[in-house]
This record gives C-alpha cells, sequence and structure tokens, in this order.
C-alpha cells in the first residue's frame, strides 16, 4: 500500500492519478469502487495492482452542456475501462485502487445548483462545482428560489459510506452568473488566490511619501548613476523589475549589468509587510487585471525601475569575452537611474536603426549580439525551445471588457532580456550555493518520465519523423529537425504537445536534495534559482537576502538558514505559483469566452489531439483550443485506432495535425448557463440517418427521473 495525492481527470471525474513519491509514474484510478469517495486533492492510500490488471485511460470527454451536468449518478458509465479487451501493451498504465483516504483536502467551492425538475419541491438540491474534477454535493437549503442562476459559495462536510453524493452546506451567494466580476470572483476563490486589500498593518510597513534615496545608502551602495541602463518590458508594464547596461572595456571584453529591484530593503524580515508577501506568493497577471505580491506604492513605484528615476537595485556584473565567455562575476547593492523604459518594440528599433548612435541603442545592439551567442551555447547544451499559444486581449478602458484579441508577438528583444535574466538567475544560483549548500532556495525542472513521451513519438511518427527523447539535447535536436513542408504550423504544433509532456518545475532547499537532482531539464544547467523579478516572486526576495548576506550587504536570520523552514516555504511557493499559472488561463478562458458572447466566426484550426469521442483542435489565430464533440449517443458512427493514432467518424478520417475549419461560437443550455464550442465546418461529415434509431433517452430526461 502506497500514499499519494490522487488528483482528478478535468475531462472525467471517474477517473484520475496518484502521485506517489516511491513511483516514477503517476497511478490510474478509474470508476467508483477506485476512487473510493476520493476527491481532487485528498491525500490517500492506494493499491497498486499487478501488472496484468493494469489498464488503460478512458480518452472519453465529457460535454460541458445541460445533458452531462447530471445528479452524479450517470457519470460512471462514461469511463471506459480494458479490463477483458485486447489492448496494445504500451497503452496500459499503472493502475490501482483507492484503499483509504488519510487526510482531507476540501475547501469551500464555487458553482451553481442543479435544476430540479418541473413540480419537484423539497430543500434537498443538488450542486454543480465549477470545478469539474469536483463531484456533486448534495446540499440542504430553502433559498433555492432565489439562488437560481448564481455563483455561489458550498462547503463538503462529509462523505458516509452509505451516500454516493457528498454531503455539504451553502456558505455564501456570489453574483449572477455571466457577471463578469462574478465569474473573476469566481476563479480567483477557485485557484485559491489571495486578493483582499492589503491591511492597516502591512500598509504600515511601507516608507513615508515623498520618498528619495536615503543618504546613508548612497554612501553604503555601489553608485551606478552614471551608467547608461534601461529597462525593457511589454506594453503598459508598472512594475518594472530589471534593467541592463552594456560597455566595451579596454581590453576588449564587455561589462554587462543586470539590475534588479531591490525589494528586500522595503520588505524587511519577520513584518506584517513581509508575511503578506510570503503567504500572497507572486503577483497574478489576469487578462484585465494584477494583484499585486506587495502593495502598488512599491510595486509601481518606488520598486519599480522607472527611466529617470532614481533606484534602489542588486546589480550582477560580469566581465563578457566577444564571445559571450565569463571572465568574471560581481554582485553589489546599487543606486541607479534607468536612462529609458522601453517597450519591447522600442528597444527592437533601436537594435533594428543603424543609424541611431544614442549610448542606449549601442548598448542594446552589443546586448542583442551577446545573447545570441548565449542562446546559441545554451541550445547546444540541450536547452529546450517549446512553445505554447499565447495571446492578449485589448481591453476597454472603461468597461474592462475585451475589445480585440490576437497573438503575442515575440522580438528578438524578448530573446536578449531572458538571455541575460538566465544568466543572472543562474551566476546567482551557483554563488548562494556555495555560501550557502544547505539553505540555499534554487529552481529545479526534473526530466520526465520517457512514459510521458508517447503520445508524442506517436504522433510525430504518423508524420514519418522519428522522435529521439532519451535526453534532453537528442530531443531539442529532434524538435529543430522536425519539419513537414507542407505544414508549416506543424513543427510549433510538435513544440506545443512537447510542452504538455514537461514537469512541472519546482522550487527546493537545497539541504534535501543530491546536486545531481538540481538539474533545471528545460534549460540544460546544473543550477537554477530565480533573482530576477523580486517585486512579483517571493521566492526570489529570498535569493536577494541570501546574496545580499553572501557578499556581506546584510544580515542573515535564524529562518533564512534553517532547510526545512526553507523547504517549507518552497513548497507553499510551489503551490501558488502554480495556482498563479491556472488562475490566468482560466481568465484567458473567460475573456475569450466574453470576446465570442456576441460574435461567431469560421477560422482555420489544427488537430492536436484525438479523443475517443471528439478531436482537440488548436485555432493559431486566437491561441485557442477546443474539442469538437462526435458522442456516439448523439448518433455518430466512431471508430479509434490508437496504434495510427486516428479518429474516423461516419468514414472520415482525422489524423494529428490536420487541418480543419471550425466554427467559434457560444453555447448557452449548460449548467453553468454558457461555454465556448466549437463546431466542424470542414471536412463536412453527415450523420448516418440508421445511427440515429433507437438512442438511448437525453442525459436530461434520465437525470430527472433519478432525482424524482
Amino acid at each position: 500500500v502506497l500514499q499519494g495525492t490522487f488528483q482528478a481527470s478535468r475531462d472525467n471525474r471517474f477517473e484520475g492519478y496518484v502521485s506517489a513519491p516511491s513511483l516514477e509514474q503517476w497511478v490510474l484510478v478509474q470508476g467508483t469502487e477506485g476512487l473510493s469517495r476520493a476527491v481532487h486533492g485528498d491525500t490517500v492510500a492506494l493499491e497498486l495492482f499487478p501488472e496484468e490488471q493494469w489498464s488503460r485511460p478512458s480518452e472519453v470527454v465529457a460535454k460541458e452542456t445541460l445533458q452531462e451536468e447530471d445528479a452524479e449518478e450517470m457519470d460512471e458509465a462514461e469511463v471506459v475501462t480494458s479490463t477483458g479487451k485486447v489492448v496494445e501493451k504500451s497503452l496500459l498504465k499503472p493502475t490501482g485502487r483507492v484503499v483509504g483516504i488519510i487526510r482531507r483536502n476540501w475547501r469551500p467551492y464555487c458553482g451553481t445548483l442543479y435544476p430540479k425538475p418541473s413540480g419537484m419541491v423539497g430543500s434537498r438540491h443538488v450542486f454543480v462545482p465549477a470545478d469539474r474534477r469536483i463531484p456533486r454535493v448534495c446540499i440542504h437549503t430553502r433559498q433555492a428560489g432565489t439562488l437560481t442562476g448564481k455563483r455561489i459559495v458550498v462547503s463538503i462536510d462529509s462523505w458516509p459510506r452509505t451516500s454516493r453524493l457528498p454531503q455539504g452546506h451553502f456558505v455564501r451567494e456570489l453574483g449572477d452568473i455571466g457577471d463578469k466580476e462574478t465569474e473573476n470572483e469566481v476563479l480567483l476563490l477557485e485557484h485559491e488566490v489571495p486578493h483582499h486589500s492589503f491591511p492597516a498593518a502591512v500598509l504600515s510597513d511601507l516608507p513615508h511619501t515623498p520618498w528619495s534615496v536615503p543618504a546613508g545608502e548612497l554612501g553604503a551602495r555601489r553608485d551606478l548613476r552614471h551608467l547608461h541602463i534601461c529597462s525593457v518590458d511589454p506594453p503598459g508594464c508598472t512594475d518594472i523589475d530589471d534593467a541592463l547596461h552594456c560597455r566595451s572595456l579596454e581590453n576588449g571584453n564587455y561589462e554587462v549589468g543586470v539590475h534588479i529591484a531591490d525589494v528586500t530593503h522595503f520588505v524587511r524580515p519577520g513584518t506584517a509587510l513581509d508575511k503578506e508577501a510570503a503567504n500572497r506568493g507572486t503577483t497574478v497577471y489576469l487578462s484585465d487585471r494584477r494583484i499585486d505580491m506587495v502593495p502598488e506604492l512599491l510595486s509601481s513605484n518606488l520598486c519599480s525601475l522607472h527611466g529617470g528615476e532614481e533606484r534602489l537595485a542588486f546589480s550582477c556584473i560580469w566581465e563578457l569575452s566577444p564571445r559571450a565567455d565569463v571572465i568574471s562575476t560581481a554582485f553589489a547593492k546599487s543606486v541607479i537611474r534607468s536612462r529609458q523604459a522601453l517597450t519591447y518594440a522600442e528597444a527592437q528599433m533601436k537594435v533594428d536603426d543603424q543609424s541611431l548612435q544614442d549610448p542606449v541603442s549601442v548598448s542594446l545592439r552589443r546586448l542583442n549580439e551577446l545573447a545570441k551567442v548565449l542562446k546559441l551555447k545554451r541550445v547546444e547544451a540541450g536547452a529546450l525551445t517549446l512553445a505554447s499559444p499565447e495571446v492578449r486581449f485589448e481591453v476597454d478602458s472603461e468597461t474592462h471588457d475585451p475589445v480585440d484579441l490576437q497573438m503575442k508577438e515575440l522580438k528578438e528583444t524578448n530573446s536578449l532580456v531572458e538571455e541575460f535574466m538566465l544568466l543572472a538567475n543562474i551566476s546567482v544560483a551557483k554563488h548562494i550555493y556555495e555560501v550557502f549548500p544547505h539553505c540555499a532556495l534554487l529552481r529545479r525542472h526534473p526530466s520526465p518520465p520517457l512514459a510521458n513521451y508517447d503520445i508524442l513519438v506517436k504522433a510525430a511518427r504518423s508524420k514519418e519523423i522519428e522522435m529521439s527523447v532519451d535526453c534532453g539535447k537528442s530531443l531539442a535536436s529532434s524538435l529543430d529537425n522536425a519539419v513537414v513542408p507542407s505544414q508549416p504550423y506543424f513543427n510549433t504544433m510538435l513544440r506545443i504537445m512537447t510542452t504538455r509532456c514537461m514537469m512541472q518545475a519546482l522550487y527546493f532547499c537545497s539541504g534535501v536534495l543530491s546536486f545531481e537532482e538540481f538539474y533545471h531539464y528545460g534549460l540544460a544547467t546544473a543550477i537554477y534559482t530565480h533573482f530576477t523579478s523580486p517585486i512579483r516572486r517571493y521566492s526570489d526576495i529570498l535569493v536577494h537576502r541570501l546574496l545580499a548576506a553572501s557578499v556581506g550587504a546584510d544580515s542573515t536570520y535564524q529562518e533564512l538558514l534553517e532547510k526545512q523552514k526553507t523547504q517549507q516555504l518552497c513548497s507553499h511557493l510551489n503551490h501558488r505559483h502554480k495556482m498563479a499559472q491556472h488562475a490566468a488561463r482560466a481568465s484567458l478562458a473567460l475573456h475569450t469566452q466574453l470576446f465570442f458572447r456576441e460574435r461567431s466566426c469560421v477560422e482555420e484550426g489544427f488537430v492536436l489531439f484525438l479523443k475517443r469521442n471528439a478531436i482537440q483542435v488548436l485555432i493559431p489565430k486566437y491561441g485557442l483550443e477546443g474539442n469538437v464533440f462526435f458522442d456516439k449517443e448523439d448518433g455518430w458512427k466512431v471508430t479509434m485506432d490508437d496504434m495510427e493514432p486516428s479518429l474516423t467518424v461516419e468514414g472520415v478520417t482525422f489524423h494529428l495535425f490536420d487541418r480543419v475549419e471550425v466554427k467559434i461560437a457560444i453555447e448557452k443550455s449548460g449548467i453553468q448557463q454558457s461555454s465556448l464550442r466549437l463546431y466542424l465546418v470542414s471536412p463536412v461529415i453527415r450523420k448516418s440517418l440508421d445511427n440515429e434509431q433507437g438512442l438511448p433517452p437525453s442525459k436530461k430526461q434520465r437525470v430527472d427521473e433519478l432525482i424524482k
């Protein structure tokens, strides 16, 4: 019997995985008996089955329609196991069953009430969580009449052995379903993002304004105000963490500096401000707003490296050869005055326009050339260049509703900044580990189990391309060579698919792992940390404190040097970081839905994944992914070929990366009121009339009968 954490499937809550530290792969669990009343996030006891009893994931996607959003009893039929079937061995996954609940990880859940069938009365109601990984919850309330069409919060109280549903109670109402402010509140609560106003005790720790660099700091720090420093950030950025400079040395080398906002000057250990920042862990970026880790006076003003303003910084300064070899490295608390706060586009114009010979333009060109060499070295070492569909919204200045949606455009200057931030993070990681080998806060990226790449290898092979995945360097080389001339978007899709195969990068304390486990797979570096964004990441604040202590610029304190406390904090920061990423994606999904609420369109897409009842389509123009469903119960004749892989619907066969045309529209029939749906336009598929004979009654009809 093993111990692990149960992670329910987003496609089907009657299926999931248990992650056990003692096993390389996650263990598949399926069905009511297999889950044994486990809820997503619970710590469970797991029995691992012998290999001959292993199964395969169902690969069925449950639709978010009113017919699917049932009272719970019908969903288990959606789980497709392999018992009694001949299945290709490579498709089988380690399988087991939950035999006990060690610790519940329940929290308040957002969602809505399932509408009772006409004529039904009583206080018993079924709550449908917004998070599809959470089971329906039975609650008793006499406020159902006023809660119809509302987002509400419910807590689970118990899950008796005799009940097919957990029992809970109504907590509070949030607002109308579909209202943007209500839906924003839902996604923040669901992802556990602290978004309350900063308490008075926290605000009392802030410096008085107007503020200027204290005279004592000028004497104690390295004065770099004479350097032609600039920052390069996205348009509209107000929390500017980093700035750079480059100048030629007499020996033919270059002095390059990365200057990072000195947030630790203002956020002192043990203060209310420090505790609040540690709890929040990270700034969260939504499509229409930013939820700061530290108050705005610091994030957008006193710490932000605005152009023309004197600011306190922590500088990492190298001497680099023309081949970007590091000759020497120095760290110092400093005072800087950025000459300009540029956008990526503005910086790119300075790099491209050779007629511009001002110090900032010349500095940027040198940095750009060095950055290209640094990137080439990283790639040669095995660093991965992956992809993800990224879009940004333009929002109305008054209503904050999305008015335009476009793909993010990456320029050379994006890579310029990235390369020097990576170099700074690696340099700092090496230094703090040398000085504090047992308590350095670092970041690692575990290499994925080879089984993670099965879908990638099979997908590439369908285009007669062989992928080598035994190490990062061979994977990177395979990705570079994976080109299909007739499909220019193929390589990007393959890199997106590769991203899905990766493990999560994690913060950790150096004293709890061996050096071999420090490795960052994606960056192909033996050691790494986060130093360059202390305005928005608490991990960087701790790294700044370690670095300051190592160079005699500040003193240590007990908790900073206790590896167990550092590791506990790392676990907390890992959770906050993951939730912030999910919240950002949920915000993007919400705004995409709002954007298409009053419009629909037909766009080009590509098949990214195949499911047993759907094709998952990527629409490059909008960076949007969605499912086109072909449910057998709706009359479609569907056949899945796992080995090819392919999905045949009414004689039309879909392969990975096939081009399709889909209509994007909002469907308003779901229990959650509306959802973004994709409808196939091309190729045209006609449903056989024979398939519509003898179809089962709709789920809604069956569920109404069950509730009665």
